[in-house]
């Protein structure tokens, strides 16, 4: 474009400076003559010396330049040529367009002289007739209007006359208005005749105003009265020169108290914004408590610009009375909004109260009502979007809450699905519901709504994140993990946490996933589509909505809720274990005739722990890691103990259990490591496999701080050697379980006096009692459940 524009700056120039030396008859008016000292080589110069020019480009310039520049100059004169003979011919052809035109002129107004002498002969006709007329009606015209002012004065004095029968029909139909303003109309009258020819009249109508007076100040004073009609009779009486600036103090005191009829109290609040929706349907509501409050703040209005008028220096009093109702409308919406509000109420309140506003603003704009009620009500939305969320996540803990769970309801029934379930549900709906409330807020079209659309935007982002923050800190609480703040323990109802179910705490752990996995991302789309953006300002304390922070935070809340709800069930089985073994005195206890019933216990703790998790968790895809077989076989009862075992069992004396002891411990040195506490898993296997490792952990621990006699360390045997089956079939990882039981052997032996295992026989036998005695007691509860079915 730039290379372009060039040629036709100097087009342009040529034209002008052509146009110039054409029509200027001195060549120095011409712009390429404008300059005096223009140097040598400047053609275009009035100076401009040819002799000079040559002799200075053959100085300067080769053959080549000189030949370059012939050309260039030759084409320069032959445009230049052109662009003179188009100049002239444009020129000639307006010419010949003007002179046509004058031509056309002269004929056009040939005969016009004629033409306008007759048009004055018939105007001067016109003004001598219309002055003939004029001549002959003057006298009728002027009896006329000295006829009608005699009217005119004849209707006053009647006037003056019935001036007293219509002040009293004022008074009966208190139309105290009208009757001010025929009275004061008549005082010009009044008060040059008054005392001669309208005595009577004057003196009747002074009657008939003291009485409007009385009428007016008592209805000035009457708590019946409206503000908008105290306000109208002190206009009245104050046209009738009545003193009322003594009455400013109780007027306005009067005024002040009103105030507290025109709030919109809380309790009254859902019903005014039921009504103000319904009334936007409707179209006869004329009676409805909208429009009554409508009115009432109308009557206000009207009175603060009576007493504006009549005084005039009430007007910074006014302005606090209004700025004093408006603050308190704020104020009575911040405690209506501490309930749970819709955004449809909220939005018909935050009307009612902008429509008060506007009334008292176009009465007093100096108040500055629009800024003030702009600064409280960017206060009263904040803590309504805030409040929003609080209830939400108050939804969210009272769904997980109000079910009563007991352990009978958890092993037989499904208790904890339906409980997630429902949680899943509540976050989702909530959520959704929270985004249709604040898009019909942002959708609102009033001005103060419009103002405040970018914060309002800002407040949602920072409230989600601050949201989903506090719910984390509230599942912790929730689930005894941190201590529970005010808050929580009231959402809690008097729950403590003692008494809060373990398998409450899974079901946290997986709705923690739940929210990481699919409420975050959802949260983040329906954000980027209809609230993006916002002011800066909103969220200055902190962060705005950042997803990857909370997929984050709830990741770690999940493994922690997770490992939390291991440790409580390990706790609760450790007590079990601490119970078995600090009860009895080992040192002198009995030989073993059957498994303890401790062992029943644990594996009731285990299936309990099962079943919890079956209904929460997914099953993994995890192999079982099972030993090699020359860790021992895995076929019958008796081959399931390890070929260390075994030997043991074949020796009888303690000098032989002693040395296959040291075997033992040899035999660990040499044996492949086993991981036994791994990463746990979202999974039904890894729950239960870490829970069993925790208590067999446990186990060795408690085995370690007691002292065995024989028979101590037979019944430890027994009692362990039976546990290895169920628990094979439960766990994911033998390997571990293999470990560790035998850990447990082989703490026994170490703190036993007498080391003399079970042998083999007996071993098998007593374990296939407790067998046979298990399946017979299972038998008779299928049966007793059959039967009761």
């Amino acid at each position: 474009m730039a290379t372009e524009a060039a040629p036709m700056d100097e087009k342009a120039k040529r034209m002008r400076d052509l146009l110039s030396s054409f029509y200027a008859p001195d060549p120095s008016i011409s712009t390429g003559g404008s300059s005096i000292n223009a140097s040598f080589d400047n053609i275009n110069s009035t100076s401009f010396d040819a002799d000079q020019y040559m002799d200075l480009m053959i100085k300067k310039s080769n053959l080549e330049v000189l030949l370059q520049r012939h050309v260039q100059m030759a084409a320069e004169i032959k445009n230049l040529d052109t662009d003179l003979q188009m100049l002239v011919y444009e020129n000639y052809n307006k010419f010949i367009s003007a002179t046509d035109t004058i031509k056309r002129m002269k004929s056009n107004i040939f005969g016009m002289e004629g033409n306008m002498d007759q048009l004055l002969q018939k105007i001067m006709s016109v003004q001598s007739r219309s002055d003939g007329v004029n001549t002959s009606l003057f006298e009728k015209r002027e009896h006329i209007e000295k006829l009608h002012r005699t009217r005119n004065l004849l209707r006053k004095v009647q006037f003056i006359y019935d001036l007293p029968a219509r002040l009293q029909k004022c008074i009966k139909s208190e139309g105290y208005g009208d009757a001010v303003r025929f009275y004061t109309g008549a005082m010009p009258i009044l008060k040059v005749y008054g005392d001669t020819s309208f005595q009577d009249c004057r003196r009747a109508s002074e009657e008939a105003i003291e009485i409007i007076i009385k009428n007016l100040q008592t209805k000035l004073f009457s708590d019946s009265e409206s503000i908008q009609a105290r306000a109208e009779a002190a206009v009245l009486l104050k046209q009738l020169d009545v003193p009322v600036d003594s009455l400013k103090a109780k007027l306005l005191e009067k005024l002040e108290q009103s105030l507290d009829g025109l709030q919109i109290k809380p309790e009254e609040a859902s019903k005014l914004a039921e009504h103000n929706d319904s009334s936007k349907d409707a179209e006869s509501n004329n009676q409805g408590p909208d429009k009554i409050h409508e009115d009432a703040v109308r009557g206000f209005s009207e009175a603060m610009r009576a007493y504006r008028e009549i005084f005039p220096d009430s007007e910074e009093r006014l302005c606090k009375l209004a700025r004093a109702l408006t603050t308190m409308h704020f104020e009575n919406m911040e405690v209506y909004i501490r309930k749970r509000v819709s955004a449809a109420d909220f939005l018909g309140i935050f009307r009612i109260i902008w429509e008060d506003v506007v009334l008292m603003d176009e009465v007093l704009p100096e108040a500055a009502l629009s800024d003030l009620s702009a600064e409280a009500a960017q206060v009263t939305l904040k803590q309504f979007v805030a409040r929003t969320f609080s209830n939400l996540q108050q939804d969210i803990s009272d769904t997980l809450l109000k079910f009563d769970i007991n352990q009978k309801e958890v092993v037989d029934g499904e208790i904890l699905k339906v409980v997630l379930e429902d949680s899943r549900k509540a976050v989702l709906q909530g959520t959704a519901d929270l985004f249709q409330d604040f898009l019909q807020l942002l959708d609102e079209d009033t001005g103060i709504f419009l103002k405040m659309k970018d914060l309002f935007i800002g407040w949602i982002q920072k409230g989600f994140q601050d949201f989903f923050r506090s719910l984390e800190a509230h599942f912790l609480a929730l689930s005894g993990k941190t201590s529970s703040s005010n808050e929580t323990e009231g959402l809690m109802e008097g729950k403590s946490c003692e008494k809060i179910h373990a398998g409450l705490i899974l079901v946290l752990a997986q709705l923690s996933v739940f929210i990481e996995q699919k409420v975050i991302p959802r949260i983040t789309e329906e954000i980027a589509a209809s609230f993006s953006g916002g002011n800066s300002q909103a969220y200055e304390n902190g962060p705005a909505f950042i997803p990857g922070e909370l997929c984050r935070v709830f990741h770690a809340a999940s493994e922690k809720l997770l490992q939390h709800y291991i440790d409580t069930r390990t706790q609760k089985i450790s007590i079990v274990l601490r119970k078995r073994f600090k009860t009895p005195n080992w040192v002198k206890h009995k030989e073993p005739r059957e498994v303890h019933m401790f062992v029943d216990m644990f594996l009731q703790q285990l299936e309990e722990v099962g079943k919890e998790v079956k209904q929460i968790l997914p099953q993994g895809t995890f192999r079982k890691h099972k030993r090699s077989d020359s860790n021992g076989s895995n076929t019958t009862t008796s081959s399931r103990s390890n070929t260390l075992h075994n030997d043991k069992m074949a020796r009888s004396n303690s000098q032989r259990a002693r040395s296959q002891l040291f075997e033992t411990h040899l035999a660990k040195l040499f044996k492949q490591k086993v991981e036994i506490f791994t990463k746990v898993e979202f999974t039904q296997e890894s729950v239960v496999t870490t829970t069993v490792k925790l208590c067999l952990k446990s186990l060795q621990e408690y085995v370690r701080l007691q002292t065995f006699n024989r028979s101590g360390f037979q019944q430890i045997q027994l009692d362990i050697q039976f546990l290895k089956a169920p628990l094979k079939e439960t766990v994911e990882d033998e390997a571990a379980i293999d470990f560790l039981l035998d850990e447990v052997i082989v703490a026994a032996s170490e703190r036993c006096l007498d080391v003399i295992p079970l042998e083999p026989p007996i071993l098998d036998k007593l374990i296939q009692a407790k067998l046979a005695k298990s399946k017979e007691h299972n038998n008779n509860n299928n049966n007793n459940t059959v039967s009761s079915s």
